[in-house]
């Protein structure tokens, strides 16, 4: 199994320029900003994109654990919203999302991270797997290292 690190659970996704912004409690997952398209995560939208299953190992509390999880590419969903660039040179390579956990913990990605053109980190919006299971009411976001 490839190890990776899980980032975070639960998440909420906000950005510098696009953000993704978990609501309270049950609420679904919205994904706006500095974007063409306010996206709602809610199971149609991530049912119609492509899914991406991965296994990853990380450090908890608790020792080292492992998990497989599915779920949609966060590119695709970054993508499917359309982020607004500002003027200038390598303008797209200027956002960073924040990325908040309905827990609190926070992260920060640079777009040129996920972007296939630049490092391609694969990072999944995953719906399934892991424990206490992913489900749409209790997204993780997933990161391969």
């Amino acid at each position: 199994m490839r190890c990776a690190r899980l980032a975070m659970a639960a998440v909420l996704l906000a950005a510098v320029a696009p953000a993704l912004a978990v609501g309270e409690d049950a609420a679904p997952a919205v994904l706006r900003g500095a974007v063409n398209h306010e996206l709602v995560l809610d199971e149609a939208l991530l049912k119609s994109l492509p899914a991406v299953s991965i296994d990853v190992c990380f450090e908890t509390g608790q020792g080292r654990k492992s998990g497989s999880y599915t779920g949609v590419p966060l590119w695709a969903l970054l993508g499917k919203a359309e982020p607004i660039d500002a003027p200038g040179k390598n303008a797209g390579l200027r956002h960073t999302l924040l990325i908040t956990g309905r827990d609190g913990y926070a992260a920060a990605l640079a777009l040129g991270e996920i972007d296939p053109h630049y490092e391609g980190k694969q990072v999944i919006l995953a719906y399934t797997g892991g424990e206490p299971p992913a489900s749409l009411a209790s997204l993780r976001l997933v990161k391969l290292r």
